[in-house]
C-alpha cells in the first residue's frame, strides 16, 4: 500500500493534532464531537492533548464523525500507531481494472459532448475526444502537450487560457471558487484543494471579484460556460459524477465532469463535428 505526500507528511504531527486541526475546520466544539462519536468531553480533550491515546477503533469512529477523506483517515490512524486501513491505488494497478473500464466506457459514452476524468485538485487525469477537440478550438495550442500536467481550474485562470474565450469569466470564476471551498469545507482540509484555492485566492482579480460579489440578475437554473471564439458562440452546463462508496483513497478522489450544450445552437455544433479539424 502506497502513501501520498499528504498522509506523509501528516505523519510528522500527533493524532492530537489531526483531531484536533480537523475537528476545528468542521467548526465543531468538543462538546459536539463528544456527543456525536459517544464519548466525554474531557476524554475527547484528553485525545487532543496527547494524555490518552485512542484505540483503533475509536480512532476509525472519530474520523468518520468528522467526515475526514480517506486519506486522512489513514493519517490518524497512523498517528495513532496504527496500519493504515485503506488503499491508495493507481487506475492501473491489479484489480483496479472493473473500474478503469467503468470510467473509460463512462467517457466514451458522453460522445459527442465532452466529459473529463479529473482527481480531487481538478488534476485532468482522462478525457473523451470531444473534450480534447473542445479545448483544442478554444485554446491557442492544447493543453498538456509540453508534458506539464493540466489543471482544468488553473487553465480557467490563466490569462492565456480558457478565460480568453470565456465570455462570463467573472461569474464563472465567482461560483467555480465559492464550489471549491465549499468542497475544501466537505472534504476537511484535503492538501491539494487547500492548495488550489490558495493559489486561486492569490490572485488580485479573483480577491476582487469576491468582495464585490457580483451575481447576475437573469441566472440559469445552472451555472452555464458561454464560450465565444472565432464568431462560435458555445454555452455548456456540467455534472459531476463521484464513486458511491469507495474503499480506495484513489477511487474517493476521482470526479468525472459531464458538459452538455446549454442551447440549440451549441447542441448543433457537437452534432455536426464542425469542431473536428478532420471534417
Amino acid at each position: 500500500m502506497s502513501l501520498t505526500t499528504a498522509t506523509r507528511d501528516q505523519q510528522t504531527r500527533s493524532f492530537g493534532q489531526i483531531l484536533k486541526e480537523g475537528r476545528q475546520f468542521r467548526g465543531m466544539s468538543q462538546l459536539d464531537l463528544a456527543l456525536t462519536c459517544g464519548v466525554s468531553q474531557r476524554h475527547l480533550s484528553f485525545l487532543e492533548s496527547g494524555r490518552a491515546r485512542p484505540s483503533r477503533g475509536m480512532a476509525l469512529n472519530l474520523a468518520s464523525a468528522l467526515g475526514l477523506p480517506l486519506r486522512q483517515q489513514n493519517a490518524l490512524l497512523i498517528a495513532a500507531g496504527f496500519a493504515p486501513v485503506f488503499s491508495d491505488r493507481p487506475l492501473d494497478a491489479p484489480g483496479m481494472e472493473p473500474v478503469a473500464t467503468a470510467l473509460r466506457r463512462m467517457l466514451a459514452q458522453q460522445e459527442p459532448y465532452p466529459a473529463v476524468l479529473v482527481d480531487r485538485a481538478y488534476n485532468l487525469q482522462d478525457a473523451n475526444e470531444a473534450a480534447g477537440r473542445l479545448l483544442a478550438f478554444l485554446l491557442d495550442s492544447p493543453p498538456g502537450t509540453d508534458g506539464q500536467p493540466v489543471n482544468l481550474v488553473e487553465l480557467l485562470l490563466a490569462p492565456d487560457g480558457l478565460r480568453r474565450s470565456l465570455a462570463n469569466w467573472e461569474t464563472a470564476i465567482l461560483w467555480l471558487v465559492r464550489r471549491l471551498r465549499a468542497e475544501l469545507v466537505m472534504e476537511g482540509g484535503h492538501r491539494g484543494l487547500s492548495e488550489l484555492v490558495a493559489r486561486a485566492l492569490a490572485r488580485p482579480e479573483v480577491t476582487a471579484l469576491m468582495a464585490a460579489a457580483p451575481v447576475e440578475t437573469d441566472q440559469a437554473p445552472a451555472l452555464n460556460l458561454r464560450f465565444e471564439r472565432e464568431g462560435q458562440r458555445l454555452e455548456v452546463f456540467s455534472m459531476i459524477a463521484t464513486m458511491g462508496t469507495p474503499l480506495d483513497a484513489t477511487l474517493q478522489d476521482i470526479r468525472i465532469e459531464f458538459f452538455f450544450p446549454a442551447d440549440p445552437e451549441t447542441e448543433r455544433w457537437f452534432a455536426s463535428g464542425a469542431h473536428d479539424p478532420e471534417r
